[in-house]
């Protein structure tokens, strides 16, 4: 298959979802929504919802009805990155080659668009649209595993000992830590919850489970290199800031050369993980490579 042409009409598909599923709007919160739609349009590979979507195709599932499920993970990611960008947090200025939320709309404003984003994932993913096509046992599956994957269980667990670990010595028990609840949880539960609205069984979404731990991983030992030996201006953001603020990475304690064979095994395994599958899981496979290969 040729990845690439996928992303393309992937994205294309998304991006149309999402301007239907969060329209501009005035009135007193039309500033609001500005600045939420200002980060969920600021660029972005959207990889998450694209996960879904192969996911869900991947066990015989189809895209429409993993939709919604798709862009309420896309919601959460963005709120993510509005937070972690506020002073409070990592302080960024520039994220995907634009300036951050809170330069533009101020720190109050950029505090409650991610909040927006937030909780509006959660009212996407029990719409009427989203049952139209899933059953509500399904959909109660997928929020809570959501969730989970975003909460203190997950992403806000792991953002936490990120922001406690820095400047710190830290073990590799406490980086894996880190890497696996605040990017792979996420990337799991995009995998996962495409694999339980395609009506996925079992055993097929105990494999994507597996594969989406060990790319979710993967992408982020990728980010922590791309931060040393990436190119800033096609991130659109400076490299080395994770060595400026003393971030506990896979580079900064095992080294470039480890850290790359780690990567490189997780993406073996997790392609490994998908051989119960048949070629309508080639899309999978290809995004575990691609991983690797990305350049932003």
């Amino acid at each position: 298959m040729e990845l690439k042409q996928y992303l393309i009409e992937k994205k294309r598909v998304i991006d149309q979802a999402l301007e239907r599923y969060l329209p501009e709007c005035g009135g007193p919160a039309g500033d609001l929504i500005k600045a939420m739609r200002y980060s969920l349009f600021a660029g972005g590979k959207r990889l998450r919802p694209i996960l879904c979507i192969a996911s869900a195709e991947a066990v015989g599932g189809s895209q429409d009805s993993a939709l919604p499920a798709a862009c309420a993970l896309e919601f959460i990611h963005t709120y993510s990155l509005i937070h972690d960008d506020l002073p409070v947090m990592d302080d960024d200025e520039l994220r995907r080659g634009v300036p951050t939320n809170h330069i533009i709309f101020g720190e109050a404003v950029a505090l409650l668009a991610g909040d927006g984003l937030l909780t509006e994932a959660f009212r996407l993913m029990c719409s009427s649209e989203s049952l139209k096509s899933v059953s509500a046992e399904s959909i109660v599956k997928v929020v809570e595993l959501v969730a989970e994957a975003a909460g203190y269980k997950g992403m806000v667990g792991g953002q936490v000992a990120d922001i406690q670990a820095e400047r710190k010595k830290a073990d590799k028990n406490l980086v894996d830590f880190i890497h696996t609840h605040k990017t792979a949880a996420l990337i799991t539960a995009s995998v996962v919850c495409g694999g339980i609205i395609g009506g996925g069984t079992g055993r097929q979404v105990k494999a994507l489970r597996a594969y989406g731990k060990g790319i979710g991983l993967a992408f982020q030992i990728s980010d922590d290199l791309l931060d040393v030996e990436g190119d800033a201006e096609a991130m659109g953001k400076p490299t080395g800031s994770d060595e400026r603020k003393g971030k506990a990475t896979y580079p900064s304690l095992l080294g470039i050369p480890r850290s790359k064979e780690i990567q490189d095994k997780l993406v073996n395994e997790a392609v490994e993980a998908l051989n119960i599958f048949d070629d309508k899981a080639d899309p999978l496979r290809e995004i575990a490579y691609y991983i690797v290969r990305r350049k932003k």
